[in-house]
Parts: structure tokens; C-alpha cells; sequence
């Protein structure tokens, strides 16, 4: 009876250990997100999202600290719901996607921050690398029943300024705003 409370005790450890520890998760592309928004002329805002979002997520809840994100956004499939403004915003005059086909995001830390977490980071945008602060709220996790393997959904928001990486510098903020307020859902699969 002793032998197999101790056996118990000890699996529990080991569980709870192991439980405690970082996990690998890879972002799911078919289920990932980089949406924008951009005031229009001070009258409306002008919605949109970039293509494919790749990258890996190393998340460790019981030392949020030892976590770290590095994804990379597909900048060529940016979609606002207009061919000839999406024309426009790939051209040179803005993202100049045929030099910059993508953005990236690498974590330089993170935090807890009430219920949620702060992942502070470098974004390289057309050829210019910046920090940003990603507000990210907790994050939920399932199995699958499709692969039977667990997945987590991060949630996070930004606000970036477009002229401190030279996107659209030549039109003033009274035609385009210059503050992009970013939402990011991923959808990340434990490795």
C-alpha cells in the first residue's frame, strides 16, 4: 500500500513538472489572423487583413518569462475587400510587396499582465525593425477532435504607426491615418 501511494505521489510530481514546463507550439496557418485597421480621411476606418501567418510560439504558463514568439506575416496576400486598392496598398507607394514579401515578428519578453500577457517585440516591416507591445489575453486551450492534439488560441491587439517604417510617408495623415491599430488571432498546435 506504501509502495503504491509513493508511486502515486511521484507520478503526480512528475506530472505537475512536466505540466510546468515550456511546450512547442506551431502556428496553424488555416486558422491565424493579421487584421488592420486605418482611418480614411479622419471619417471612417478602412479594414483589412494581411495573408499567411507562420511561426512557432514557445509558452511556458508557469513562468510566462520563459516564453517567447516568432511568427512571420505574409504581406503579398493583404485583402481589404477592394482589387484596386489592395493593388495599391502592394505597391511601392505603401508595403512595395515585391521587395518586402513579409513581416516578422520576434519576442524580446514577456509578462503577465492581469489576466492576460504582454509580449514585447521586434516587428521588421518593409526593411525596417521596430518595437512593439502586443496586449495578449489569456490564452484557451482544447484538444482537437480532428488531430487529437492540444491546440491554444493567443489573442492579441496593437497599434502601430505607419511613417516610422516608411509606409505610405508620402501621404499625409489628413488622407491616411498614420496610427494601424492590428488584431491577431492565432490559432497554435503543441508540438
Amino acid at each position: 500500500m506504501k509502495r503504491l501511494t509513493l508511486f502515486a505521489l511521484l507520478l503526480a510530481l512528475v506530472t505537475s513538472m512536466a505540466s510546468a514546463q515550456a511546450t512547442n507550439w506551431s502556428v496553424d496557418p488555416a486558422h491565424s489572423n493579421v487584421e488592420f485597421s486605418i482611418k480614411h480621411m479622419g471619417l471612417s476606418n478602412v479594414h483589412g487583413r494581411f495573408g499567411r501567418v507562420s511561426g512557432t510560439i514557445v509558452y511556458n504558463p508557469a513562468d510566462v518569462e520563459k516564453s517567447s514568439v516568432n511568427v512571420s506575416i505574409d504581406l503579398t496576400g493583404i485583402d481589404t475587400g477592394m482589387a484596386p486598392r489592395d493593388n495599391h496598398l502592394k505597391s511601392d507607394s505603401f508595403f512595395d510587396v515585391a521587395k518586402y514579401t513579409s513581416a516578422t515578428f520576434v519576442s524580446t519578453s514577456v509578462a503577465k499582465d492581469g489576466s492576460g500577457l504582454k509580449v514585447t517585440g521586434n516587428l521588421t516591416l518593409h526593411g525596417v525593425t521596430k518595437p512593439v507591445v502586443l496586449s495578449v489575453e489569456a490564452p484557451a486551450t482544447a484538444v482537437s477532435p480532428m488531430d487529437h492534439k492540444q491546440h491554444s488560441g493567443f489573442n492579441a491587439t496593437a497599434s502601430i504607426n505607419r511613417k516610422d517604417f516608411n509606409i505610405g510617408s508620402t501621404f499625409p495623415e489628413a488622407i491616411v491615418g498614420d496610427d494601424v491599430k492590428l488584431t491577431i488571432e492565432v490559432e497554435a498546435v503543441q508540438q
